[in-house]
């Protein structure tokens, strides 16, 4: 049967945050968006949980920050971890020049099921679920639209821009042949859920001691866990068994022993396969990469949803007027990798340097040991907790949105 075709103005690969960010933005601004999502729903266990100060500014921006803080939530305003034996005071948001002083905890598929609702009040937003890309279309060197599947059959999708925000194993940057830089990342995550009681005591969102790192992140009814273990180290934790690994949890912390039996077999435990890369260059002429498909992040930091992010801020700011009036140019995409490489450079040196020097360290050990000298500066020195804080929340270059709502946009 001969493929349906579609017709817009941009083509976006990928629902995650980047994708839907961009798409609702671009609608906003009067830009037809086409939005392809692979899967039939957003629920993605190893989909960051963390809304930064800098995402929730760009909601404020364009008047939906009340609306989505009415959403199930938790919220973070200082940020400590234990270390070794000891509870330590790392980041303190609440003096950040943000609308919100915080760090707000959702499940990342309420946040883009509340995005996407948002971007369906605009005309120009059309997502297409359970809609894998494949092949892209070009016409005299220049990338000129997709071909996909649905459930009702092909597609072939014609676009003035092509957006690749589908993930770490982006499909359209290895379809585009785009160069990628492999940064590396000494570790991988163990990845599984714990039942949370309504009398818990706050626990610690990450416990890093000889031989471990645990984190733990607050889901209202359950925790979201990640056991941190030294790269391609998965089959050396099986060996051991599962009572083993069960044991070094409860050792860990101690609160989660008597609710273990969850883990029944290694069936429950997912591998998160750590990486971080970056293309040497974005785009390609109708083509434009950016979140994790131009720079897979680790999860130190939890900051990849939000550089994603900040990534389509610029995106649209930068595209809006040209796709609009149908002047797109290759400058227009080589702008935003210019003005996002620094940010994006800066915090993936950061990760690398927790990775080499705290976490890898860390998992070496094999006896209990003082947190490094920085920690400890950091949980003495109330006021120097806001440094961190200002580049855990707002990043190294918090974009706002440029782009004012078009007129008649909204439905």
């Amino acid at each position: 049967m001969a493929a349906t075709q579609v017709r817009t103005c941009c083509c976006i690969v990928g629902g995650g945050p980047a994708g839907v960010m961009a798409g609702f933005l671009l609608a906003r601004a009067g830009v037809r968006v086409t939005v392809l999502e692979k899967h039939a729903d957003f629920l993605r266990d190893f989909r960051g949980d963390t809304v930064h100060p800098s995402t929730m500014q760009v909601l404020a921006d364009v008047g939906l920050l009340d609306e989505f803080l009415k959403r199930p939530h938790s919220e973070l305003s200082e940020i400590s971890g234990r270390i070794g034996t000891r509870m330590l005071k790392l980041a303190d948001t609440r003096h950040l020049p943000t609308a919100a002083k915080f760090v707000a905890v959702m499940p990342q598929w309420d946040f883009l099921n509340f995005l996407s609702g948002a971007a369906d009040r605009y005309p120009a937003f059309r997502l297409l679920m359970s809609t894998e890309a494949g092949r892209l279309i070009e016409e005299g060197g220049r990338v000129v639209g997709v071909e996909a599947h649905g459930p009702d059959g092909a597609l072939e999708i014609r676009a003035d821009l092509v957006l690749g925000c589908d993930g770490r194993t982006s499909q359209v940057r290895a379809e585009a042949g785009l160069t990628v830089r492999d940064i590396g990342a000494p570790i991988d995550v163990l990845w599984f859920r714990l039942p949370r009681r309504p009398d818990d005591a706050q626990a610690a969102l990450g416990n890093i001691g000889p031989g471990y790192m645990l984190v733990m992140i607050d889901r209202n009814d359950y925790y979201q866990c990640g056991f941190v273990i030294p790269k391609g180290g998965i089959e050396a934790v099986k060996a051991q068994g599962l009572a083993a690994f069960k044991a070094s949890l409860a050792a860990i912390q101690p609160m989660i022993a008597d609710r273990l039996e969850g883990l029944r077999s290694w069936d429950d435990v997912k591998l998160l396969t750590v990486t971080i890369d970056r293309l040497e260059r974005w785009w390609r002429p109708g083509l434009l990469c950016i979140g994790d498909a131009a720079h897979a992040m680790s999860p130190v930091g939890g900051v990849g949803i939000n550089l994603a992010i900040q990534d389509a801020v610029a995106a649209a700011n930068q595209l809006a007027a040209p796709l609009r009036e149908g002047r797109l140019s290759d400058a227009d995409l080589a702008a935003i990798q210019k003005r996002r490489t620094l940010p994006m450079r800066l915090i993936q040196g950061l990760q690398v340097a927790v990775q080499e020097r705290v976490l890898a360290p860390a998992l070496k050990a094999d006896q209990p040991f003082e947190p490094p000298w920085p920690a400890l500066l950091l949980d003495r020195v109330p006021l120097l907790r806001r440094i961190p804080a200002r580049v855990l929340g707002m990043g190294f270059r918090m974009e706002r949105v440029k782009t004012p709502e078009h007129p008649g946009a909204a439905a």
